[in-house]
C-alpha cells in the first residue's frame, strides 16, 4: 500500500486566505478517486530558502491510502499539476511512502 501526504497551502503567494471551497473540491476529489482520506485540520507552518530570503506558509496536511501506486502516481502527478494552476502556486508539495496495515 502507498501513502501520500498534500501539504496543502492556506494563502497564496501574495499572502491572502485560499478560499475555502477550494479546499472542499480537493477533498472531493480525493474522495472521489480513493474512497477516503485523512485531514490533519491543526495549522502548520512551512518554512523553506530559497537564496537567502526565508518563505513561511500556513498548511494543512491531507493523506490518502492508495493500493495501486502507479495508478495513484499517475493521477497525484496530474494533480500536482492541476493543484499549481488553480491554486495559483510555484509548487505543491506531495510526500509518498509504502506502508502497510495491520
Amino acid at each position: 500500500m502507498r501513502e501520500y501526504e498534500l501539504y496543502v497551502p492556506l494563502h497564496d503567494n501574495e499572502g491572502q486566505p485560499i478560499d475555502p471551497e477550494k479546499l472542499t473540491r480537493l477533498k472531493r476529489r480525493l474522495v472521489d478517486e480513493f474512497g477516503g482520506l485523512t485531514h490533519f485540520p491543526q495549522t502548520n507552518e512551512g518554512l523553506w530558502q530559497v537564496g537567502t530570503h526565508t518563505f513561511r506558509d500556513q498548511i494543512v496536511i491531507l493523506r490518502v491510502l492508495a493500493g495501486d501506486s502507479s495508478e495513484a502516481d499517475a493521477f497525484f502527478l496530474r494533480l500536482k499539476e492541476d493543484f499549481k494552476r488553480e491554486w495559483e502556486q510555484s509548487d505543491v508539495l506531495i510526500v509518498t511512502r509504502n506502508v502497510s496495515a495491520v
